[in-house]
């Protein structure tokens, strides 16, 4: 299972989802489902633009967990 850490990191720098979404030109609903941890599928375009908007790598970012995925 794939665990995104965007909840902690806007957390960490008091941001809501609306921030994130204007100043990184995401739409809103793209940065919910990833903080709620609900998307099934994230564009590349939009991982990028999250790790230069915090700063960091995709893997501080998104973490894979000892927790798998039934088929």
């Amino acid at each position: 299972m794939v665990k995104c850490h965007l909840s902690r990191l806007m957390g960490e720098r008091k941001l809501k989802i609306i921030d994130v979404a204007r100043d990184t030109g995401l739409h809103r609903n793209t940065v919910t489902l990833l903080y709620q941890e609900t998307a099934t599928r994230v564009d590349l375009d939009a991982i990028e633009r999250l790790c230069r908007y915090f700063n960091v790598s995709v893997g501080d970012l998104f973490e894979i967990t000892g927790e798998q995925v039934s088929p």
